[in-house]
């Protein structure tokens, strides 16, 4: 004698079980790194972590989650009509989630809150900051010179300015500058300016000289360097210095989404942990969503016989919806 229940559904427990243990080992992971790292970064400013969004997707699961039963009810009824509209809710909703999850992960990019990319002391931030205002410069010329090779833009850009200076000085019209042109060097001498900065700031941190030290006495620290001969440079001098450069008006169109790096001490493993747990539970609801896309498909051929494949669709979903429940409190509240 077997259990009384179709095989599929005792198929789909045996397998819930084992998703069970798959994600049981990342949350104890994470349980521990918390508990076992003193300083364990939580807060929402720092991490970037959107209690609002988590919350509204744990909303969205749970309703989400009503509409499957509802839609297997309707089977059980043969009221397949109905059945297929609650099935779409719940793939809408499913989609909605990862909407709003794209979302998070956005901010996070935006922020590099991304595994081994998080500075963890103060010194690591600096390096980091001086490395993305490069890096904003890079992506400005390679966007002005397409066609050129990354080593020789930086020249390319210098000449560009000195023949629109040599354009702009004669008096012949015939010979002014291109309409238009203008703006573009306009446009490459705000980059030039940045991209001193950006050298500055690089070789200040490099040889941990505060910002107030004057380009000859830089010189002069590296030809012969003496300890304590200038001020050390600090995160709150670097940061300060990049402010300067977001009020500056001809740089700021350049640095609107520019955000200095914050040390995040346990940063890259939380960043691990976060990206690990969300990331194989975002994989899962792709999956779910691809479930009900199939049923939809069926359009009318979606008959009684399915109702067993329409209930193990639903208990993947709540699982789906049971693991978000714990990972909502676990790393959004706690």
């Amino acid at each position: 004698m077997g259990l009384p229940i179709p095989n599929s559904k005792l198929g789909m427990w045996l397998f819930l079980g084992t998703e069970i243990m798959f994600f049981s080992a990342f949350i104890g992971s994470y349980i521990i790194s918390r508990n076992g790292s003193p300083g364990w970064p939580t807060d929402p400013h720092i991490t970037h972590i959107n209690v609002w969004l988590g919350g509204l997707n744990t909303f969205v699961l749970i309703v989400s989650s009503y509409f499957v039963v509802v839609a297997h009810e309707k089977m059980l009824v043969s009221n397949f009509k109905e059945a297929r509209k609650f099935i779409a809710f719940t793939l809408l909703l499913g989609l909605v989630f990862l909407g709003i999850k794209s979302v998070e992960y956005a901010g996070k990019f935006e922020h590099e809150i991304i595994p081994g990319k998080i500075p963890e002391t103060p010194t690591e931030a600096m390096f980091a900051t001086a490395s993305r205002l490069q890096r904003v410069v890079d992506r400005e010329l390679a966007a002005i010179f397409p066609g050129t090779p990354a080593a020789d833009r930086r020249t390319e850009m210098g000449n560009r300015i000195a023949s629109a200076g040599s354009e702009t000085a004669t008096t012949d019209p015939k010979d002014a500058p291109p309409a238009g042109k203008a703006a573009t060097v306009t446009q490459l001498k705000a980059l030039s300016r940045l991209n001193e900065a950006a050298s500055s700031l690089e070789n200040h941190v490099r040889f941990g000289l505060a910002m107030s030290v004057t380009p000859e006495q830089l010189i002069e620290y590296r030809s012969s360097p003496t300890p304590g001969q200038f001020p050390a440079i600090t995160l709150a001098d670097v940061n300060s210095f990049v402010e300067s450069l977001k009020k500056d008006v001809e740089l700021s169109p350049l640095l609107g989404n520019f955000h200095p790096a914050v040390p995040i001490l346990y940063g890259n493993l939380f960043a691990s942990n976060y990206f690990l747990m969300t990331g194989f539970h975002a994989l899962h609801v792709i999956i779910g969503l691809i479930m009900f896309l199939v049923l939809l498909a069926m359009g009318s051929k979606l008959a009684f016989r399915h109702a067993v494949v329409v209930e193990n669709v639903g208990l993947y979903w709540h699982f789906v919806d049971l693991v978000w429940i714990f990972l909502f409190p676990l790393i959004y509240i706690i």
